[in-house]
Protein backbone atom coordinates (compact mmCIF):
# COMPACT_ATOMS: atom_id res chain seq x y z
CA UNK A 1 0.00 0.00 0.00
CA UNK A 2 1.33 3.43 -0.90
CA UNK A 3 2.01 5.50 2.25
CA UNK A 4 -0.22 8.49 2.87
CA UNK A 5 1.20 11.77 1.58
CA UNK A 6 1.95 14.28 4.34
CA UNK A 7 2.42 18.06 4.23
CA UNK A 8 5.58 17.72 6.35
CA UNK A 9 7.64 14.92 7.82
CA UNK A 10 7.49 16.67 11.20
CA UNK A 11 5.88 19.68 12.85
CA UNK A 12 7.28 21.30 15.99
CA UNK A 13 4.95 23.45 18.09
CA UNK A 14 6.72 26.19 20.06
CA UNK A 15 9.96 28.03 19.26
CA UNK A 16 11.70 28.07 22.64
CA UNK A 17 15.22 26.63 22.86
CA UNK A 18 13.88 23.08 22.93
CA UNK A 19 11.49 23.51 20.03
CA UNK A 20 14.27 25.04 17.95
CA UNK A 21 16.70 22.26 18.93
CA UNK A 22 14.21 19.54 17.96
CA UNK A 23 13.42 21.25 14.65
CA UNK A 24 17.11 21.64 13.80
CA UNK A 25 17.95 18.01 14.60
CA UNK A 26 15.10 16.70 12.45
CA UNK A 27 15.94 19.04 9.58
CA UNK A 28 19.63 18.07 9.80
CA UNK A 29 18.57 14.49 9.17
CA UNK A 30 16.92 15.23 5.85
CA UNK A 31 13.30 15.69 6.97
CA UNK A 32 10.93 18.47 5.97
CA UNK A 33 10.10 20.35 9.18
CA UNK A 34 7.65 23.14 10.03
CA UNK A 35 8.14 25.12 13.25
CA UNK A 36 4.97 26.81 14.52
CA UNK A 37 5.04 29.72 17.01
CA UNK A 38 2.04 31.37 18.66
CA UNK A 39 3.66 34.80 19.16
CA UNK A 40 4.72 37.25 16.46
CA UNK A 41 8.39 36.63 17.34
CA UNK A 42 10.21 33.37 17.96
CA UNK A 43 12.19 32.54 21.07
CA UNK A 44 10.01 31.49 23.99
CA UNK A 45 12.10 32.50 27.01
CA UNK A 46 14.81 33.98 24.76
CA UNK A 47 13.24 37.30 23.85
CA UNK A 48 14.43 40.90 24.27
CA UNK A 49 12.47 44.14 24.07
CA UNK A 50 12.42 47.84 25.03
CA UNK A 51 10.37 47.29 28.18
CA UNK A 52 11.08 50.63 29.90
CA UNK A 53 12.37 53.49 27.73
CA UNK A 54 13.47 53.76 24.08
CA UNK A 55 17.00 52.49 23.58
CA UNK A 56 17.03 50.30 26.70
CA UNK A 57 17.08 46.63 25.63
CA UNK A 58 15.85 44.24 28.32
CA UNK A 59 15.75 40.43 28.33
CA UNK A 60 12.12 39.55 28.95
CA UNK A 61 12.87 36.15 30.52
CA UNK A 62 16.29 34.46 30.45
CA UNK A 63 19.33 36.74 30.62
CA UNK A 64 22.58 34.90 31.45
CA UNK A 65 23.32 31.66 29.62
CA UNK A 66 25.92 29.30 31.10
CA UNK A 67 23.96 26.24 29.92
CA UNK A 68 23.43 27.57 26.40
CA UNK A 69 27.16 28.10 25.95
CA UNK A 70 27.88 24.67 27.48
CA UNK A 71 25.08 22.77 25.74
CA UNK A 72 26.46 19.60 24.12
CA UNK A 73 24.06 20.05 21.18
CA UNK A 74 24.32 23.82 20.68
CA UNK A 75 28.11 23.50 20.70
CA UNK A 76 27.90 21.40 17.52
CA UNK A 77 26.01 24.15 15.64
CA UNK A 78 27.64 27.00 13.65
CA UNK A 79 25.70 29.68 15.55
CA UNK A 80 28.49 32.23 15.39
CA UNK A 81 28.13 32.18 11.62
CA UNK A 82 24.48 33.07 12.14
CA UNK A 83 25.09 36.13 14.29
CA UNK A 84 25.51 34.82 17.84
CA UNK A 85 28.27 36.35 19.94
CA UNK A 86 28.71 35.66 23.64
CA UNK A 87 30.23 38.14 26.08
CA UNK A 88 31.95 36.71 29.16
CA UNK A 89 32.18 38.90 32.28
CA UNK A 90 35.42 38.48 34.26
CA UNK A 91 33.35 37.44 37.26
CA UNK A 92 30.50 35.06 36.43
CA UNK A 93 28.54 35.67 39.64
CA UNK A 94 29.04 37.62 42.85
CA UNK A 95 27.39 37.23 46.25
CA UNK A 96 27.48 40.25 48.58
CA UNK A 97 27.28 40.14 52.38
CA UNK A 98 26.17 42.70 54.95
CA UNK A 99 29.75 43.39 56.03
CA UNK A 100 30.53 44.88 52.60
CA UNK A 101 32.47 41.89 51.29
CA UNK A 102 31.43 39.55 48.48
CA UNK A 103 32.25 36.03 47.30
CA UNK A 104 32.57 35.53 43.58
CA UNK A 105 32.61 32.74 41.01
CA UNK A 106 35.72 33.05 38.88
CA UNK A 107 37.13 30.87 36.12
CA UNK A 108 39.92 29.54 38.34
CA UNK A 109 38.95 27.00 41.00
CA UNK A 110 41.94 28.04 43.10
CA UNK A 111 41.13 31.75 42.89
CA UNK A 112 37.50 31.09 43.85
CA UNK A 113 38.45 28.71 46.67
CA UNK A 114 41.00 31.19 48.03
CA UNK A 115 38.19 33.54 49.10
CA UNK A 116 36.89 31.02 51.60
CA UNK A 117 39.84 30.83 53.98
CA UNK A 118 39.66 27.63 56.01
CA UNK A 119 37.05 26.29 53.55
CA UNK A 120 39.35 26.61 50.53
CA UNK A 121 40.37 22.94 50.50
CA UNK A 122 36.81 21.74 51.07
CA UNK A 123 35.58 23.88 48.17
CA UNK A 124 38.30 22.62 45.85
CA UNK A 125 37.62 18.98 46.72
CA UNK A 126 33.87 19.42 46.23
CA UNK A 127 34.12 21.10 42.85
CA UNK A 128 37.31 19.80 41.22
CA UNK A 129 36.17 16.22 40.63
CA UNK A 130 32.97 17.41 38.94
CA UNK A 131 34.93 19.86 36.78
CA UNK A 132 37.31 17.08 35.73
CA UNK A 133 34.49 14.61 35.04
CA UNK A 134 32.13 17.05 33.32
CA UNK A 135 33.26 16.46 29.71
CA UNK A 136 32.53 12.74 30.20
CA UNK A 137 29.20 13.11 31.99
CA UNK A 138 27.65 16.29 30.51
CA UNK A 139 25.47 14.53 27.95
CA UNK A 140 24.29 12.04 30.59
CA UNK A 141 23.50 14.71 33.20
CA UNK A 142 21.63 16.74 30.57
CA UNK A 143 19.47 13.84 29.43
CA UNK A 144 16.93 11.19 30.44
CA UNK A 145 17.66 8.44 32.93
CA UNK A 146 19.69 5.65 31.30
CA UNK A 147 22.84 3.62 31.88
CA UNK A 148 25.66 6.20 31.72
CA UNK A 149 28.60 6.05 29.36
CA UNK A 150 30.97 6.61 32.30
CA UNK A 151 29.29 4.99 35.32
CA UNK A 152 32.04 5.70 37.86
CA UNK A 153 32.23 9.39 36.96
CA UNK A 154 28.44 9.62 36.99
CA UNK A 155 28.33 7.93 40.40
CA UNK A 156 30.80 10.46 41.81
CA UNK A 157 28.57 13.25 40.56
CA UNK A 158 25.37 11.59 41.75
CA UNK A 159 26.59 11.10 45.31
CA UNK A 160 26.95 14.87 45.58
CA UNK A 161 24.14 16.02 43.30
CA UNK A 162 21.35 14.05 44.95
CA UNK A 163 22.00 15.74 48.28
CA UNK A 164 20.26 18.84 49.55
CA UNK A 165 22.05 22.18 49.40
CA UNK A 166 22.03 22.41 53.18
CA UNK A 167 23.45 18.89 53.36
CA UNK A 168 26.32 19.50 50.98
CA UNK A 169 27.33 22.71 52.77
CA UNK A 170 27.65 21.08 56.20
CA UNK A 171 31.33 20.60 55.47
CA UNK A 172 31.85 24.38 55.28
CA UNK A 173 32.68 26.56 58.27
CA UNK A 174 32.54 30.09 56.86
CA UNK A 175 29.40 32.09 56.16
CA UNK A 176 30.99 33.17 52.86
CA UNK A 177 31.24 29.63 51.46
CA UNK A 178 27.80 28.64 52.75
CA UNK A 179 26.14 31.78 51.39
CA UNK A 180 27.88 31.45 48.04
CA UNK A 181 26.52 27.92 47.55
CA UNK A 182 23.09 28.93 48.82
CA UNK A 183 22.86 31.49 46.02
CA UNK A 184 23.72 28.82 43.49
CA UNK A 185 21.28 26.30 44.93
CA UNK A 186 18.40 28.78 45.08
CA UNK A 187 18.20 28.60 41.27
CA UNK A 188 16.45 25.26 41.88
CA UNK A 189 13.31 27.12 43.05
CA UNK A 190 12.85 24.76 45.99
CA UNK A 191 13.57 24.83 49.73
CA UNK A 192 17.29 24.29 50.16
CA UNK A 193 16.79 21.26 52.40
CA UNK A 194 15.23 19.30 49.51
CA UNK A 195 17.21 16.50 47.82
CA UNK A 196 18.74 17.39 44.41
CA UNK A 197 19.08 21.11 45.18
CA UNK A 198 22.83 20.47 45.37
CA UNK A 199 22.76 19.35 41.72
CA UNK A 200 21.73 22.80 40.49
CA UNK A 201 24.43 24.47 42.59
CA UNK A 202 27.11 22.11 41.32
CA UNK A 203 26.17 22.35 37.64
CA UNK A 204 26.09 26.16 37.70
CA UNK A 205 29.35 26.39 39.63
CA UNK A 206 31.08 23.95 37.31
CA UNK A 207 29.78 25.87 34.27
CA UNK A 208 31.41 28.98 35.70
CA UNK A 209 34.76 27.25 36.08
CA UNK A 210 34.70 25.57 32.69
CA UNK A 211 33.31 28.26 30.44
CA UNK A 212 31.82 31.13 32.39
CA UNK A 213 28.33 32.61 32.51
CA UNK A 214 27.99 34.54 29.24
CA UNK A 215 25.38 36.94 27.95
CA UNK A 216 24.55 37.18 24.24
CA UNK A 217 25.54 40.46 22.62
CA UNK A 218 22.43 42.45 21.80
CA UNK A 219 20.07 40.43 24.00
CA UNK A 220 18.83 36.90 24.54
CA UNK A 221 16.76 37.22 21.37
CA UNK A 222 20.05 36.73 19.51
CA UNK A 223 20.23 33.09 20.61
CA UNK A 224 16.77 32.42 19.20
CA UNK A 225 17.50 34.35 16.01
CA UNK A 226 20.76 32.49 15.35
CA UNK A 227 19.10 29.10 15.92
CA UNK A 228 16.25 30.08 13.61
CA UNK A 229 18.64 31.38 10.97
CA UNK A 230 20.54 28.09 10.98
CA UNK A 231 17.29 26.10 10.82
CA UNK A 232 16.08 28.10 7.82
CA UNK A 233 19.47 27.71 6.12
CA UNK A 234 18.91 23.94 6.28
CA UNK A 235 15.56 24.31 4.52
CA UNK A 236 13.28 24.52 7.56
CA UNK A 237 10.14 26.65 7.63
CA UNK A 238 8.81 28.85 10.45
CA UNK A 239 5.27 30.18 10.91
CA UNK A 240 4.56 32.78 13.61
CA UNK A 241 1.25 34.15 14.96
CA UNK A 242 -0.19 30.62 14.94
CA UNK A 243 -1.32 29.70 18.44
CA UNK A 244 -2.21 26.00 18.57
CA UNK A 245 -5.13 24.87 20.72
CA UNK A 246 -6.14 21.79 18.71
CA UNK A 247 -4.51 19.14 16.57
CA UNK A 248 -6.93 20.11 13.81
CA UNK A 249 -5.01 23.36 13.32
CA UNK A 250 -1.83 21.53 12.32
CA UNK A 251 -0.90 20.38 8.81
CA UNK A 252 -0.51 16.65 8.33
CA UNK A 253 2.80 15.19 9.49
CA UNK A 254 4.30 11.87 10.52
CA UNK A 255 5.48 13.30 13.84
CA UNK A 256 4.49 16.30 15.95
CA UNK A 257 6.73 17.52 18.76
CA UNK A 258 5.32 19.91 21.36
CA UNK A 259 7.50 22.45 23.16
CA UNK A 260 4.63 23.06 25.62
CA UNK A 261 3.80 22.26 29.23
CA UNK A 262 1.78 19.14 30.20
CA UNK A 263 -1.21 21.39 30.93
CA UNK A 264 -1.16 22.77 27.38
CA UNK A 265 -0.51 19.34 25.89
CA UNK A 266 -3.65 18.03 27.55
CA UNK A 267 -5.68 20.88 26.08
CA UNK A 268 -4.33 20.28 22.59
CA UNK A 269 -4.20 16.48 22.38
CA UNK A 270 -5.57 15.04 25.61
CA UNK A 271 -8.35 13.18 23.81
CA UNK A 272 -5.70 11.15 21.98
CA UNK A 273 -3.98 9.87 25.11
CA UNK A 274 -4.50 6.73 27.16
CA UNK A 275 -6.24 7.08 30.51
CA UNK A 276 -3.08 6.38 32.49
CA UNK A 277 -0.97 8.88 30.53
CA UNK A 278 -3.66 11.54 30.80
CA UNK A 279 -3.92 10.81 34.54
CA UNK A 280 -0.17 11.33 34.98
CA UNK A 281 -0.14 14.63 33.06
CA UNK A 282 -3.06 15.92 35.13
CA UNK A 283 -1.03 15.32 38.29
CA UNK A 284 2.13 16.96 37.06
CA UNK A 285 3.36 19.46 39.67
CA UNK A 286 4.37 23.06 39.02
CA UNK A 287 6.59 24.99 41.40
CA UNK A 288 7.30 28.53 42.55
CA UNK A 289 6.57 31.46 40.29
CA UNK A 290 8.66 34.59 39.79
CA UNK A 291 8.13 38.32 40.12
CA UNK A 292 10.44 40.22 37.77
CA UNK A 293 11.55 43.86 37.49
CA UNK A 294 13.51 45.59 34.72
CA UNK A 295 15.04 49.02 35.23
CA UNK A 296 16.34 51.78 33.01
CA UNK A 297 19.15 53.32 35.06
CA UNK A 298 21.01 56.62 35.03
CA UNK A 299 24.25 54.80 35.87
CA UNK A 300 25.64 51.42 36.97
CA UNK A 301 24.27 49.82 40.14
CA UNK A 302 26.47 51.22 42.98
CA UNK A 303 27.29 48.00 44.81
CA UNK A 304 29.53 48.44 47.85
CA UNK A 305 31.58 45.33 47.00
CA UNK A 306 33.90 45.74 44.04
CA UNK A 307 33.34 42.15 42.90
CA UNK A 308 29.65 42.89 42.37
CA UNK A 309 30.50 45.82 40.08
CA UNK A 310 32.44 43.41 37.84
CA UNK A 311 29.93 40.51 37.78
CA UNK A 312 27.33 39.68 35.17
CA UNK A 313 25.10 38.09 37.82
CA UNK A 314 24.65 39.04 41.47
CA UNK A 315 22.93 36.78 44.02
CA UNK A 316 21.33 38.95 46.70
CA UNK A 317 20.35 37.22 49.92
CA UNK A 318 23.25 37.41 52.39
CA UNK A 319 23.70 34.19 54.39
CA UNK A 320 22.64 30.58 53.86
CA UNK A 321 20.28 30.90 56.82
CA UNK A 322 18.56 33.96 55.36
CA UNK A 323 18.26 32.54 51.85
CA UNK A 324 17.00 29.17 53.07
CA UNK A 325 14.37 30.87 55.23
CA UNK A 326 13.16 33.04 52.33
CA UNK A 327 12.86 30.09 49.93
CA UNK A 328 11.06 27.97 52.53
CA UNK A 329 8.64 30.85 53.18
CA UNK A 330 7.79 31.05 49.47
CA UNK A 331 7.39 27.26 49.24
CA UNK A 332 4.82 27.47 52.04
CA UNK A 333 2.85 30.16 50.22
CA UNK A 334 4.35 33.32 51.73
CA UNK A 335 6.02 36.46 50.42
CA UNK A 336 9.23 37.17 52.37
CA UNK A 337 10.16 40.73 53.33
CA UNK A 338 13.76 39.94 52.36
CA UNK A 339 13.48 37.67 49.29
CA UNK A 340 16.39 36.04 47.54
CA UNK A 341 16.98 38.18 44.44
CA UNK A 342 18.72 37.12 41.23
CA UNK A 343 20.08 40.19 39.47
CA UNK A 344 21.92 40.72 36.20
CA UNK A 345 23.56 43.82 34.77
CA UNK A 346 24.16 43.14 31.09
CA UNK A 347 24.83 46.74 30.05
CA UNK A 348 28.07 46.77 32.07
CA UNK A 349 29.51 44.42 29.44
CA UNK A 350 27.28 45.07 26.41
CA UNK A 351 26.97 48.79 25.55
CA UNK A 352 24.31 47.98 22.93
CA UNK A 353 21.79 47.41 25.73
CA UNK A 354 21.42 51.09 26.74
CA UNK A 355 22.10 54.64 25.52
CA UNK A 356 25.60 55.96 26.19
CA UNK A 357 26.20 56.53 29.90
CA UNK A 358 22.98 54.73 30.87
CA UNK A 359 22.42 51.16 32.07
CA UNK A 360 19.86 48.40 32.47
CA UNK A 361 19.04 46.21 35.45
CA UNK A 362 17.19 42.86 35.47
CA UNK A 363 16.08 40.98 38.57
CA UNK A 364 13.50 38.61 39.95
CA UNK A 365 12.54 36.88 43.17
CA UNK A 366 10.57 33.71 43.81
CA UNK A 367 6.91 33.90 44.82
CA UNK A 368 4.12 31.35 45.31
CA UNK A 369 2.78 29.90 42.06
CA UNK A 370 0.23 32.24 40.50
CA UNK A 371 0.98 35.11 42.90
CA UNK A 372 -0.11 38.64 41.92
CA UNK A 373 1.55 40.34 44.93
CA UNK A 374 3.75 43.30 43.92
CA UNK A 375 7.30 42.55 45.13
CA UNK A 376 8.90 45.66 43.61
CA UNK A 377 9.55 47.39 46.94
CA UNK A 378 10.94 44.23 48.58
CA UNK A 379 13.30 43.60 45.65
CA UNK A 380 14.53 47.19 45.51
CA UNK A 381 15.11 47.29 49.27
CA UNK A 382 17.26 44.16 48.98
CA UNK A 383 19.34 45.74 46.21
CA UNK A 384 19.61 49.05 48.11
CA UNK A 385 20.85 47.06 51.11
CA UNK A 386 24.01 46.10 49.20
CA UNK A 387 24.07 49.04 46.75
CA UNK A 388 23.15 52.26 48.61
CA UNK A 389 21.90 54.89 46.17
CA UNK A 390 20.46 52.35 43.73
CA UNK A 391 16.96 53.81 43.79
CA UNK A 392 18.26 57.30 42.97
CA UNK A 393 19.49 55.93 39.62
CA UNK A 394 16.13 54.51 38.49
CA UNK A 395 14.74 56.28 35.42
CA UNK A 396 11.92 53.83 34.73
CA UNK A 397 10.86 50.31 35.62
CA UNK A 398 8.74 47.49 34.22
CA UNK A 399 7.27 44.75 36.40
CA UNK A 400 5.85 41.31 35.57
CA UNK A 401 4.09 39.18 38.18
CA UNK A 402 3.62 35.42 37.98
CA UNK A 403 0.22 35.58 36.31
CA UNK A 404 1.50 38.05 33.72
CA UNK A 405 4.50 35.81 33.13
CA UNK A 406 2.16 32.97 32.15
CA UNK A 407 0.16 35.33 29.94
CA UNK A 408 3.40 36.24 28.19
CA UNK A 409 4.61 32.65 27.85
CA UNK A 410 1.98 29.94 28.29
CA UNK A 411 4.69 27.42 29.24
CA UNK A 412 5.30 29.30 32.50
CA UNK A 413 2.35 27.87 34.44
CA UNK A 414 1.75 30.13 37.43
CA UNK A 415 5.05 31.85 36.65
CA UNK A 416 7.09 28.65 36.99
CA UNK A 417 9.99 29.30 34.60
CA UNK A 418 11.43 25.79 35.19
CA UNK A 419 8.54 24.00 33.50
CA UNK A 420 7.59 22.16 36.70
CA UNK A 421 9.20 21.24 40.01
CA UNK A 422 12.59 19.56 39.50
CA UNK A 423 12.60 17.54 42.72
CA UNK A 424 13.43 13.89 43.30
CA UNK A 425 9.89 12.92 42.27
CA UNK A 426 10.07 14.70 38.90
CA UNK A 427 13.77 14.73 38.12
CA UNK A 428 13.77 11.80 35.68
CA UNK A 429 10.05 11.01 35.43
CA UNK A 430 8.95 14.40 34.11
CA UNK A 431 6.27 14.66 32.81
CA UNK A 432 5.23 11.01 33.32
CA UNK A 433 6.75 7.67 34.28
CA UNK A 434 7.55 6.08 30.91
CA UNK A 435 10.37 4.22 29.20
CA UNK A 436 10.89 7.40 27.16
CA UNK A 437 9.68 10.61 28.83
CA UNK A 438 9.44 12.33 25.43
CA UNK A 439 7.05 9.84 23.88
CA UNK A 440 3.34 10.31 24.63
CA UNK A 441 0.84 7.46 24.56
CA UNK A 442 -0.39 8.61 21.12
CA UNK A 443 1.49 7.45 18.05
CA UNK A 444 3.60 10.17 16.47
CA UNK A 445 3.08 12.74 19.26
CA UNK A 446 6.02 13.82 21.44
CA UNK A 447 6.70 16.40 24.15
CA UNK A 448 10.02 18.25 24.04
CA UNK A 449 9.64 21.11 26.53
CA UNK A 450 11.41 21.90 29.82
CA UNK A 451 8.82 19.61 31.42
CA UNK A 452 10.98 16.71 30.18
CA UNK A 453 14.53 15.81 31.28
CA UNK A 454 16.84 17.52 31.98
CA UNK A 455 14.41 20.35 32.81
CA UNK A 456 14.56 24.14 32.70
CA UNK A 457 17.32 26.26 31.25
CA UNK A 458 18.38 27.43 27.80
CA UNK A 459 20.27 24.35 26.59
CA UNK A 460 17.99 22.70 24.02
CA UNK A 461 18.71 19.23 25.36
CA UNK A 462 15.04 18.37 25.96
CA UNK A 463 14.35 19.08 22.29
CA UNK A 464 17.45 17.23 21.18
CA UNK A 465 16.51 14.04 23.05
CA UNK A 466 12.88 14.22 21.91
CA UNK A 467 14.05 14.64 18.33
CA UNK A 468 16.28 11.59 18.66
CA UNK A 469 13.32 9.58 19.94
CA UNK A 470 11.10 10.65 17.04
CA UNK A 471 13.81 9.88 14.49
CA UNK A 472 14.10 6.33 15.78
CA UNK A 473 10.39 5.63 16.37
CA UNK A 474 8.77 7.28 13.39
CA UNK A 475 11.44 7.41 10.73
CA UNK A 476 13.18 4.16 11.54
CA UNK A 477 16.77 5.35 11.68
CA UNK A 478 19.23 6.68 14.19
CA UNK A 479 20.47 10.26 13.90
CA UNK A 480 23.22 10.90 11.41
CA UNK A 481 24.22 14.54 11.49
CA UNK A 482 25.10 17.03 14.22
CA UNK A 483 24.41 14.65 17.07
CA UNK A 484 27.69 13.11 18.15
CA UNK A 485 29.22 15.25 20.87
Amino acid sequence: MKPETRDYDAVVVGSGPNGLAAAILLQQNGLSVLLVEGKDTIGGGMRSAELTLPGFIHDVCSAIHPLAAASPFFQTLPLKEHGLEYIYPDIAAAHPFDNGSAASLKHSIGETAGQFGIDATTYSQLVSSVVNDWPAIASDVLGPMHYPKHPLAMARFGLKALQSLTGITRGFNTEEAKGFFAGMGAHSMQPLNKPTTAAVALVLTVAGHLGGWPLPKGGSQQIADSLASYFISLGGKIETNTYITSLDQLPSANAVLFDVSPQQLLQIAGHKFSNIYRWQLERYRYGMGVFKVDWALDGPIPFKAGECRRAGTVHIGNTLTEIAAAEQHVWQGGHPEKPFVLLTQQSLFDPSRAPEGKHTGWAYCHVPNGSTVDMTDAIEKQIERFAPGFRERILARNTINSTQMQEYNANYIGGDINGGVIDIGQLFTRPALRWSPYKTSAKGLYICSASTPPGGGVHGMCGYHAGKRALKDVFGHDFRIGTRF
